[in-house]
């Protein structure tokens, strides 16, 4: 008996479907292996984190809270995965949002919530978009690898961060921790119910403009075509270098409007290491929705409560942090994994 992998000459549509699901049981049964060599039953982990997600309408407003930045961050990094723009930057572009909206909110708070709330946003978007151009430029007109720059790119954020809430931009009125003073009341994001900012609505809107542009503009049509085929692009008289540029820049500052609602929904000032890793996470989310903008909710919607979830299985059962990226891990391989089935059949011959 041989067992051999032919590609799917007519896939059925289910197949589209069924994949994702699949990865996500097969990398929750790889946690499960993982909980057991920590000593914990996996199936009381899982339903701890279930409650610690959905079991009480804060629970489910903090899965909320994080579903925002996984949405907005996915998105951006999902339009550059259509060209085969490998962005593994976001974790950085999502700080240097944040940069952006509180040297705004620091030096225009006392303007009135309807002025300085739109130059954050702008700032956010800029100071992203600025991150993603550095590694665009280096690919587009230097041959760089971008998964190299951007990557590297991220700790420069990071460390760029740090730098600023230890020194220049530190609360001389903070006892000592690495943050900033507080912001203005008109420089914070209004909230809906407990935690919930209007942050959930940019990401609904930006849901509805990404799924337009990719699948309605003549830009979008230029995206895909370049992705699938590079040479054809080029023939047909794209310009691949500008798509570069303006994707990476669209990327950068969808995850630059991330880190901008963070610090103005949620944390109201910048403070060391305020993201629990949200750009990488967003990449899992962006493949597991298979890099469509409506399946996007969803699967950040699943991804928030993994996270909400993992801290309450840290607290209540006295679990190290690190289990939930571990579990996440698995979902990724299981993801990756299985896009061999989503491409190819398995067959026996004799």
């Amino acid at each position: 008996m041989e067992l051999k992998f032919e590609k799917h000459l007519f896939k059925p549509k289910w197949v589209d479907y069924a994949v994702p699901v699949g990865s996500i049981i097969m990398g929750l049964l790889l946690g499960a292996i993982f909980l057991l060599c920590a000593g914990v039953n996996p199936l009381e982990a899982y339903r701890e984190m279930l409650h610690g997600a959905f079991g009480t309408m804060y629970a489910f407003s903090e899965t909320v809270v994080k579903t925002i930045p996984l949405i907005l961050i996915g998105l951006g990094v999902a339009v550059a995965f259509r060209m085969l723009l490998w962005n593994i930057g976001a974790e950085g572009q999502f700080y240097m949002g944040a940069i952006g909206a509180t040297w705004v909110a620091l030096s225009m708070g006392h303007l009135p919530a309807i002025k300085v709330l739109p130059l954050m946003l702008l700032a956010g978007f800029l100071f992203g978009g600025l991150w993603g151009l550095i590694p665009a430029l280096l690919k587009a007109y230097g041959g760089a690898n971008e998964i190299i720059t951007t990557l590297m790119l991220n700790y420069v954020a990071i460390n760029l961060c740090d730098y600023l809430v230890y020194g220049p931009w530190k609360d001389p009125e903070g006892k000592g921790f690495p943050l900033t003073k507080q912001f203005a009341e008109g420089a914070c994001l209004p909230l809906l119910y407990k935690r919930i900012h209007v942050g959930v609505y940019l990401a609904l809107i930006a849901i509805v403009l990404i799924y337009l542009i990719i699948n309605k503009s003549k830009w979008g049509y230029e995206i895909r075509v370049t992705g699938e085929n590079i040479k054809a692009a080029n023939y047909a008289g794209i310009n691949v270098i500008r798509n570069i540029v303006l994707v990476m820049i669209l990327s950068g500052g969808m995850a630059g409007i991330a880190g901008m609602a963070e610090v103005l929904g949620l944390t109201h000032r910048l403070q060391h290491g305020f993201s629990p890793g949200y750009g990488y996470t967003a990449i899992i989310v962006a493949w597991l929705a298979r890099l469509n903008p409506l399946a996007m909710t969803l699967v950040a919607f699943l991804f928030g409560a993994l996270l909400v979830g993992g801290d309450q299985i840290q607290m209540s059962m006295n679990l190290p942090g690190s289990m939930t990226g571990i579990i996440q891990g698995t979902i990724l391989f299981s993801v990756l994994g299985g896009e061999i089935f989503s491409q190819y059949r398995i067959k026996f011959r004799k």
